[in-house]
């Protein structure tokens, strides 16, 4: 969806962020220690790391909890898996195998949710809905986009702020409130998370235009971040490069100028991913990600082309 005549609420107010997974996660592969030596019935079936699994004899997987009591249900006789694997769905035959403790397995470590902290980057007070992060959720450990299935934002307060070094990233460490959601989260797409705002108290801002392409400069610009409590602040920064094609929420280098900031967090730390950029009256963009071996420098999408993954 093109950004071009939109007007949006910036937002930059911390979040929780909860997300459940579509079927189950292959986050590694391990070997049962059974009385014939050790086997991985995945790894022999060909499941590989990053496969999602999404039924297990018909039956749909929506937690580890499940699959474990399917598998001792079962116990040694074969099951039917069907499989994910980037566009393709696959089905597999596995064997599970106990070990010494007569827990059944299927030598699969597999994740079914995660949850963290990060930035609200806009609030549409047209549809209701908003706009987080800037980049999608990825697994930790693959690296791969999560499916998902469900979703929330909980209210969070930044309770401490682990300032950035070269070399070491910092981070927002923030209090959730688990029993407080604030709205909907329907989408996990590679440039940002979207949903349904149930909440608007937080929301209450004047509604910017959105910049096109070619109206972003380099130069002077303002983030609005939340480092400390619930409260949202303005940091100067520059944008020091605008890049052609570089996708991947690598459209803007930005360089942060405020002291203020400097002097609490080193630059930019994780948790602020979604903070918005306002340059020159209009919502211009929203911070990513973090130069390692720089904090005070780090990259930012395009507003335009955020808005391009919503659903």
């Amino acid at each position: 969806m093109s950004g071009q005549s939109r007007t949006l609420v910036p937002l930059g107010r911390a979040v929780g962020v909860k997300l459940f997974s579509d079927g189950l996660l292959v986050v590694n592969l391990s070997e049962s220690v059974t009385e014939d030596g050790t086997a991985s019935p995945a790894r022999q079936c060909g499941i590989r790391t990053g496969d999602v699994l999404l039924e297990l004899n018909d039956e749909d997987l929506k937690s580890t909890e499940q699959l474990q009591t399917a598998l001792q249900k079962n116990g040694a006789q074969s099951v039917s898996l069907t499989v994910k694997r980037g566009a393709r769905t696959l089905s597999l035959e596995a064997t599970p195998e106990s070990g010494a403790d007569g827990v059944y397995r299927l030598g699969a470590w597999v994740r079914d949710s995660m949850a963290g902290i990060g930035t609200m980057t806009y609030y549409d007070p047209q549809t209701g809905t908003f706009g987080a992060l800037g980049h999608g959720i990825t697994d930790v450990d693959t690296a791969q986009l999560m499916p998902i299935s469900s979703g929330a934002l909980m209210y969070a307060d930044v309770a401490s702020v682990k300032k950035g070094h070269s070399g070491t990233p910092g981070e927002l460490t923030g209090d959730f409130k688990p029993s407080q959601e604030l709205g909907e989260l329907t989408c996990n797409a590679s440039s940002g998370i979207f949903g349904t705002l149930s909440d608007i108290s937080m929301a209450s801002g004047e509604a910017l235009e959105v910049a096109r392409r070619d109206e972003v400069k380099c130069g002077n610009a303002v983030i609005l971040s939340n480092i400390r409590g619930d409260k949202v602040e303005e940091f100067s920064i520059k944008i020091t490069k605008i890049m052609e094609n570089e996708g991947g929420g690598r459209d803007m280098l930005i360089r942060v100028t405020d002291q203020r900031l400097l002097s609490s967090t080193g630059g930019i730390v994780q948790g602020m991913s979604g903070s918005p950029i306002l340059q020159n009256g209009k919502l211009v963009g929203a911070v990513t990600h973090v130069l390692v071996s720089d904090p005070t420098k780090g990259y930012a999408i395009l507003m335009e082309h955020m808005l391009e993954a919503e659903p």
